[in-house]
Parts: structure tokens; C-alpha cells; sequence
């Protein structure tokens, strides 16, 4: 019977940081490439890496879906080294920013 309740307590506790967030509707949408996004839910951009569902030790509550991304993970740059990235500014022309 503890175990039970335990499992339940530990269920909850991993489930509740992911249902108590924020989230809102995107429609479905072809990228430039031709990829086709279904219609999907996401949470509210902040500037955390620890909300996303995605994240791992959250589940997400539409899917049920369990986090694998690791949130101290750098992410990779998708930009050139003359992008917005790397440069810290907007210019998207592709020009050296000397």
C-alpha cells in the first residue's frame, strides 16, 4: 500500500510543473522547405529551459509524452558565423560586420 502511494506522490510531483504552465495553440503550417507541422500546443516562450515539456523531468500533459532535451545543453546554431547568433546583432544580410 506505501509503494502504491508512493508511486502515485512521485507520478504527481513530475507531472504538476508541466500541467501548471502556460501553453497556447499553433495552428498547422508548411515551412519554407516543404516540411508540413501539424497543429500542436507549446508552451509560452520565456526565458527558461527548465519549463518545455521537452525538458527532461517534465511530461507533456497533452501527450503524455516524457522529456529527453537536457536543459544545460547548449544549443546548436543554425545560423552562419555572420548570423544574429554570434554576432549578438539583427543583421541577417549575410555581410561581415566589421
Amino acid at each position: 500500500m506505501k509503494l502504491r502511494i508512493l508511486m502515485i506522490l512521485v507520478g504527481v510531483a513530475v507531472a504538476a510543473p508541466a500541467i501548471s504552465q502556460s501553453a497556447h495553440y499553433v495552428q498547422g503550417y508548411t515551412k519554407k522547405d516543404g516540411t508540413y507541422v501539424a497543429p500542436h500546443y507549446q508552451t509560452n516562450p520565456d526565458s527558461s529551459r527548465l519549463d518545455n515539456w521537452s525538458t527532461k523531468g517534465n511530461v507533456n500533459p497533452y501527450t503524455g509524452k516524457v522529456g529527453t532535451v537536457d536543459p544545460y545543453s547548449q544549443p546548436k546554431s543554425t545560423t552562419s558565423t555572420y548570423g544574429s547568433r554570434l554576432y549578438g546583432n539583427n543583421d541577417q544580410s549575410g555581410e561581415d560586420p566589421q
